[in-house]
Order: C-alpha cells, then structure tokens, then sequence
C-alpha cells in the first residue's frame, strides 16, 4: 500500500476517535442557579408541601372544622386545623387553615432541575382564601408564618438551602405564587392547573 492512501485511511479514523472522546453527546448540565433562583425552588417547596399535607389530611373530608395530623413522607410530622367549606357550583374550597410542620421532610423529583428538591419544614402557617377544585375556579390564597425554618437542598444538582425562622407573607392567584420570603421578594410560577 501507498503511503499516502495510508493516510486517506487513519486521517479519518483518528477524527472520529477524537470526536467519541469529545463532549459530543454529553447529557447537557444545569444552569446555575443563584441566590434568588434558590429562593424559588424553596418558595415552590413550601407551597407544594402545604398542597401534599392538605391532599393527604383533608381531601374527601366532610366540610367544616378541621383537625387533623399525619406523618410526613421521609420522617416528621404535620397537622392542619381550622375551617374549610365547599362551593360545588364553583368547584371550589373556601379555607381558613393553620398548618404546623414538625420536622416534616418531603422529596420531589422532576425533570426540570428548578422543580427539584429535598426540604424539611419547622414552623406554623396559615392559610386562607379560595382552592380550585375544578377549572372554572382560580385558587386565591394568603399565606403567612411568622416563623418558618426550611432546611435541606433545591435544585438539580442540589444545593445546599437554609433559613432559620423566616417570615413568609405570601400570595396565589391562580399559578402565580409571590411575596415575601425572610425579607426578601420572591416568585414563582407554579404551572399546571392551579391548585
């Protein structure tokens, strides 16, 4: 063989072992995430755990005063009370809870890395205002503790996330959830049908 037909054979080769050792084909990474970006994944985990613990409590319950407490999935516990009425023709739910976490940790898990975290939750909240059971409805809500500890990560990759005894004053209308988390503005969009 020809030198020179060598080299029309390995040039070749040598391009496409380059290329299988370059990035090419690499799972794209995660933009990072600051501060603020941080703020939102836990706002979202704030108002994702009160939905799972009044999902979990008070779904298909009969309307009135509430009083109830479970376990949280990975370990604490959580209690709700108060009052909370139905509106059928509106598909709706009129409510005026408090809510108390106990070290109540619950995962999520998402596609969307600023869908995902692991927080644990310490402290009282309450609730008022309407829930959208159904689409004709719009869930407006307020929200407010006056002393929220939230610990754990956010974000895909996780990041580490922290804050003692924060104030929360914080509204819903619709899937538009904003306010004031320890001081701070804050927002999020909570996407799918509002609940």
């Amino acid at each position: 063989m020809a030198r020179g037909s060598r080299f029309t054979v390995a040039a070749p080769l040598l391009l496409l072992l380059a290329a299988c050792g370059s990035d090419v084909g690499e799972a794209p990474t995660s933009p990072p995430c600051d501060d603020e970006c941080r703020d939102r994944v836990a706002l979202r985990a704030v108002r994702e755990m009160t939905k799972l613990a009044y999902n979990l409590l008070l779904q298909g319950n009969p309307v009135g005063m509430q009083a109830e407490a479970a376990p949280c999935p990975l370990g604490g516990a959580v209690v709700i009370f108060g009052e909370a009425s139905s509106n059928a023709e509106q598909g709706a739910t009129v409510v005026d809870l408090s809510y108390g976490f106990d070290g109540c940790t619950h995962l999520e898990v998402d596609d969307e890395p600023d869908e995902t975290y692991r927080m644990t939750l310490t402290g009282f909240m309450t609730q008022q205002g309407t829930l959208a059971a159904q689409p004709s409805a719009t869930t407006a809500l307020v929200m407010q503790s006056p002393s929220m500890t939230m610990s754990g990560t956010v974000y895909d990759p996780p990041l580490a996330y922290g804050e003692d005894g924060c104030t929360l004053e914080l509204g819903q209308n619709g899937n538009d959830l904003s306010g004031l988390m320890c001081g701070r503005e804050v927002g999020v969009d909570l996407g799918g049908p509002p609940n």
